[in-house]
């Protein structure tokens, strides 16, 4: 793999009083600095993962780890070679990131990108800006970012030929989507069809399911009606989430239980039975399209769709008893 993960993310806003209450208060991310124009979250070990800032360029910034300084080398030559731009991160950039060193580029929908290596690890211990187990991040990286898209060909070139993004599976309807990995995490991007450009949403993934609900409960107590679509599980990552809205009007998804896979045996399917097994309601969507999304689901119970709950190791207890569906699903009768 060329990259090794989503590492972090600087994002535009006008709102950093909104921010430095939704971060800590909300999503659970430790505030590690202020100044009068740009937030600095952590939400693992390393000093940062999240920037949030009046003077971020392109309105946002996705930085993508690699290996090593040989790696940043042979990707920009690699990206040299497909004809995009390539400049350097300058050594002021590179500290306020929180890395060794990094270059810059550009997708073809006009996101800025940057690959770097060498990520700083902070000295004091991760403490969460509310009471949360933690985030699910290390190899996998801090969560995956879904990215709209007027089209699919150069994007696809773009992420696949040239960055080495592999295709973990897709959908074409109700709406058109690709998703990919470069690890374990079920995917790290992916790309919807929609007449816009920009970030749709970001993931982040927490160790306990109760996080989620906890964080529910607050978003649906908001007066700023937070919650974008409700509580659901997905079909393809098998992740229980909802999506509340953020300070920069994208949505943050806050999941639990995402599914992991093998890299060298996996093979891309197409998805045909909509993005949700249940949940996940968009009271946003024109009445036509409401309409279709809940016949989606309506179909999936019909048919009675399951998948395994996707718990780490330890973080169970077994419970007595006999489970016919999955006795059935294990042994190929279901």
């Amino acid at each position: 793999m060329l990259l090794t993960s989503f590492g972090y993310a600087g994002l535009h806003t006008d709102r950093l009083d909104d921010w430095a209450e939704y971060g800590p208060k909300f999503l659970g991310l430790q505030l590690v600095e202020r100044t009068a124009s740009a937030l600095r979250f952590r939400m693992d070990d390393r000093v940062q993962r999240l920037v949030v800032s009046r003077e971020v360029p392109a309105s946002q910034v996705f930085g993508w780890e690699v290996a090593d300084a040989q790696a940043l080398d042979a990707l920009a030559a690699r990206l040299e070679t497909a004809k995009i731009a390539v400049t350097r991160l300058d050594a002021a950039t590179a500290a306020l990131r929180g890395i060794s060193g990094g270059i810059a580029f550009t997708d073809p929908n006009g996101n800025r990108l940057e690959a770097f290596h060498g990520a700083e690890i902070a000295d004091t211990p991760f403490q969460p800006g509310r009471p949360i187990s933690g985030f699910r991040t290390g190899v996998l990286g801090m969560g995956h970012v879904v990215m709209n898209v007027e089209t699919f060909d150069d994007a696809r070139w773009f992420y696949e030929d040239v960055l080495g993004f592999h295709l973990s599976d897709y959908m074409r309807k109700p709406f058109k989507a690709y998703f990919f990995h470069i690890n374990g995490r079920h995917h790290s991007l992916a790309l919807i069809g929609t007449a816009k450009k920009g970030i749709h949403h970001l993931m982040m993934e927490l160790f306990s399911l109760d996080d989620v609900g906890q964080a529910y409960d607050i978003a649906m107590m908001d007066p700023q009606a937070r919650i974008g679509t409700t509580l659901g599980r997905h079909t393809n990552d098998f992740m229980t989430s909802f999506y509340a809205r953020s300070p920069s009007d994208f949505m943050i998804e806050y999941g639990w239980g995402g599914r992991s896979l093998d890299v060298e045996t996996w093979k891309p399917v197409e998805l045909t039975h909509g993005p949700s097994l249940w949940g996940h309601e968009r009271s946003w969507l024109p009445a036509d399209q409401l309409a279709a999304a809940r016949a989606v689901r309506a179909q999936v119970a019909e048919e009675g769709l399951r998948a395994p709950v996707q718990v780490l190791e330890g973080n169970y207890n077994p419970m007595p008893g006999a489970c016919p569906w999955w006795d059935a699903a294990r042994d190929g009768r279901a």
